[in-house]
């Protein structure tokens, strides 16, 4: 059921769609579950209403597919769907890690070493939510450490979709315990300013993960 907190002015079929959305995008709701109207009304005790306009506008996100005669699904992200989504991002994290070798200031290269280290805890405990949790974290510093304002909104728009396909990669524990080392070899470059040597590490640490999934296709 929501928390209808008392603080919170949004309208209703704005929290409907959030709570959807966000349980999409963790895997909460299993990629092409159906999302029956009635069942999710009275799970979060709203109206059917709300739900329909939610589903509705998720289908325009390609996160819900609609089938006539058949209802609403939680949209499956196919082995393609997560080899783009990494195409993009090697180019754009490993452009971001060049410039961040040279921008990042002190306080967030501290940052960012804390962050490593708690990734690195949860690797060590295998805390699936702390592993995402920090693995974002980490990714988006180096981000917002490159300082340029259409690089930076150019990931965001990618957030969602990276989101929804950590969860699906990391329940496949095996790629975790080998990303410790790359996270520091793309920390170590950025550490000592060399831009080369930080743009490279972040794109072999996509390109390892991109050509994990596509053996991993070819398994199924």
């Amino acid at each position: 059921m929501l928390n209808f907190d008392i603080q919170n002015h949004k309208p209703l079929r704005e929290m409907v769609y959030e709570e959807l959305k966000m349980q999409i995008l963790t895997g909460e709701i299993v990629p092409g579950t159906r999302m029956m109207e009635v069942e999710l009304a009275g799970e979060m005790g709203v109206s059917r209403t709300p739900v329909r306009e939610a589903i509705r506008k998720l289908e325009k996100e390609g996160l819900v597919t609609i089938e006539p005669r058949r209802g609403a699904y939680a949209s499956r992200i196919s082995t393609q769907d997560m080899i783009e989504i990494l195409e993009v991002r090697q180019d754009l994290e490993g452009l971001a890690a060049y410039f961040a070798a040279s921008r990042m200031s002190p306080e967030n290269l501290e940052q960012l070493r804390k962050i490593s280290a708690n990734y690195n805890k949860a690797v060590e405990e295998g805390n699936m939510s702390d592993l995402i949790h920090y693995d974002t974290g980490f990714h988006r510093l180096i981000v917002d450490s490159c300082r340029n304002k259409i690089l930076v909104n150019m990931v965001e728009q990618l957030q969602e979709l990276v989101l929804r396909f950590r969860y699906i990669y990391y329940d496949n524990f095996k790629r975790a315990e080998k990303m410790p080392a790359e996270h520091q070899e793309i920390l170590d470059a950025i550490a000592s300013g060399d831009a080369d040597r930080a743009r490279n590490a972040a794109d072999l640490h996509i390109e390892r993960l991109k050509q994990m999934v596509i053996e991993d296709g070819m398994q199924r």
